[in-house]
């Protein structure tokens, strides 16, 4: 089968989030399992500095009134796969996060540069495309690229197949009514049954009302969004195409994210000789500052700083969770009341919690790898890719039972029988948030308990195997 990937983004060189690694590992799984897969994104000034001799493969024409003089470049990335490089420098030649300007404001114009990425896609997936190689199917992923299924209804002529996955319903792509002449969307494409939602015009809503298939990164994200409490104003339309929706569990590159070959830690280690995670714990409490008590869990969190992320629980439970007696490391950033809450902590608690804001990929790794306990109360997450970087490295998840958080973790029990390998609490309520870290820490007194926990979630395959597998399958289907 030949697979298009389209996607705005691709680690390690645009990464705002999972989706960024998503779409660099999962096309090189589906080519080991035997497809003939392209990534299409945009030549971003990271990948520009990445790929500088991305070879011209097609002038791109104007395409139905957006920007033309774009091109088409082709490189191959170092793990193999061929990527399709959007070259546009009016619309992406532009520094850092790919949607925001140095103000922190969504580009104005956004509509139009990712207008154009979905519309190039459509080109690709039509009779019209100029390559070679023309697609079987186009893998399409979040509203930045939820525009090209809809181009396709409303091209003539034969057409590839269409497959969206979801992988934060929350984000939309809403503008206004006056995007679609600018995007070249016919005026019949303003509808209920098209891409207008609520008097916005929304490219998620265009994607789910015209791919040919729906994915989520999980199946608890995939009944989760079918609800009204998370469905975000869209869970009619999903309830309506529940036959073309399909949850499949995201995996995680174990290259890159593994105790017994990562050059980001000091001390590597597997689930055969686990005395290497206490070295790590020792040179992490050194590296940040923490007194070194080996006597006490070490909790550790690596997110966003948001509501969604439920980091505000720990926030209000902190005092509490701080008396039992724990240390606490945070890394991340976002809303800013949460950082000057988790800043202050610390200076309130020097030597026992240690915050630091921004990212770092490296201090990352050593907080997997030197964590006693990984927390994630997250209200929702569609499927969360810190909970399997954990378990991989011996360092068992607590979580909320949302979305692919409970499809990953199966909660603690005095034997940790059946898999058991973290610790899961249901509701958004500092209560039980506080009473699932009180059930934790007990857990981690009892070294012959921990230590099975440890084992049942480093040995579990959180590779793209099983996952890409799932995508041949559901391709398969919908190619008939």
């Amino acid at each position: 089968m030949k697979i298009l990937f389209v996607t705005p983004e691709l680690a390690p060189w645009v990464k705002t989030g999972g989706l960024g690694d998503v779409s660099a590992a999962l096309p090189p799984a589906l080519r080991q399992a035997g497809a003939d897969v392209r990534v299409l994104l945009p030549w971003y000034p990271a990948l520009q500095q990445a790929f500088p001799n991305a070879s011209a493969v097609a002038p791109v024409p104007p395409l139905g009134g957006l920007l033309p003089g774009a091109l088409l470049r082709q490189a191959i990335a170092p793990d193999g796969t061929p990527l399709l490089l959007l070259d546009c420098p009016e619309y992406y030649a532009r520094p850092s996060n790919p949607y925001l300007g140095p103000d922190g404001l969504d580009w104005p114009d956004n509509h139009l540069r990712f207008g154009l990425l979905s519309r190039v896609a459509a080109w690709l997936g039509s009779t019209d495309c100029p390559l070679d190689w023309q697609c079987d199917l186009l893998h399409c992923n979040d509203w930045q690229t939820g525009l090209a299924p809809a181009y396709l209804r409303y091209l003539p002529g034969a057409r590839a197949r269409t497959l969206i996955t979801v992988h934060n319903l929350a984000f939309q792509g809403l503008f206004g009514q006056t995007a679609l002449a600018a995007l070249g969307l016919p005026p019949a494409a303003w509808s209920m049954v098209g891409v207008e939602y609520h008097g916005y015009l929304s490219f998620l809503k265009a994607g789910l009302q015209h791919a040919d298939g729906i994915a989520t990164v999980s199946p608890g994200y995939a009944r989760e969004v079918q609800t009204p409490e998370e469905g975000m104003g869209l869970d009619g339309l999903l309830r309506h195409r529940r036959d073309s929706l399909l949850g499949i569990l995201n995996g995680i590159d174990t290259k890159i994210w593994d105790p017994a070959r990562d050059p980001h830690i000091p001390h590597p280690y597997d689930a055969l000789h686990l005395e290497g995670k206490a070295l790590n714990k020792s040179a992490l409490q050194r590296e940040l500052g923490l007194a070194e008590a080996p006597d006490r869990p070490l909790l550790g969190v690596v997110s966003r700083l948001t509501h969604q992320k439920g980091l505000d629980l720990l926030v209000t439970s902190a005092s509490k969770i701080l008396d039992l007696p724990v240390q606490l490391v945070v890394l991340g950033n976002g809303d800013k009341t949460l950082e000057q809450e988790f800043l202050a902590l610390a200076k309130d608690h020097p030597g026992q919690v240690a915050v630091r804001i921004g990212f770092d990929e490296g201090l990352a790794h050593r907080i997997e790898a030197g964590a006693d306990l990984f927390l994630m109360p997250s209200r929702f997450e569609p499927c969360g890719l810190n909970q399997m970087y954990s378990q991989r490295y011996g360092t068992p998840p607590l979580v909320r039972a949302t979305g692919g958080l409970a499809d990953t973790v199966t909660d603690c029990n005095p034997e940790a029988a059946n898999g058991a390998s973290g610790f899961v609490f249901q509701e958004a309520r500092g209560a039980d948030f506080l009473a699932a870290v009180e059930r934790a820490v007990a857990a981690w007194r009892n070294k012959t308990l921990w230590r099975r926990l440890q084992l049942n979630g480093m040995t579990r395959d959180w590779s793209w195997h099983a996952p890409a597998r799932e995508y041949l399958a559901y391709y398969a289907r919908l190619l008939g």
